[in-house]
């Protein structure tokens, strides 16, 4: 398994690093108090506010994300480009993805939608890197 690979795996993750943060900590709680409802979770996780509902979102922007980049990284892999190029741009899109996280959950909305940014611009990099 090269380094893209790795990142692929990662990638495929993090949503569930979010929703695991948006359900810290409620989880075992009664219902009734406000606890994790596994009975009906996306209407639980509908009604959460903060850092639950930032991270909620950042699950759901997360699963968005994923298909493109998987298929940014098959692409350039079947297209002839340089494995250290798909490995930089992989290990870009991890650490940008990661950023957009910690940003989303820090409520810093400029610096998100930058990460935001510049990790779609890396994954339509991996389309075009066989000609690097």
């Amino acid at each position: 398994m090269n380094i893209a690979h790795v990142c692929m795996v990662v990638a495929g993750l993090l949503p569930i690093v979010c929703a695991g943060i948006a359900k810290a900590g409620r989880i075992g709680q009664p219902r009734a108090q406000g606890g994790y409802d596994n009975h009906d979770p996306r209407a639980w996780l509908a009604r959460q506010s903060g850092h639950r509902a930032r991270a909620n979102a950042a699950q759901a922007n997360s699963f968005e994300a994923l298909p493109l980049f998987l298929a940014g990284v098959l692409v350039a892999q079947t297209s002839g480009a340089r494995p250290v190029v798909v490995d930089a741009l992989a290990l870009a899109f991890v650490a940008l993805r990661v950023l957009y996280i910690a940003c989303y959950l820090a409520d810093r909305d400029l610096l998100r939608s930058l990460a935001w940014t510049a990790g779609m611009a890396v994954t339509v990099a991996l389309f075009f890197s066989a000609g690097w």
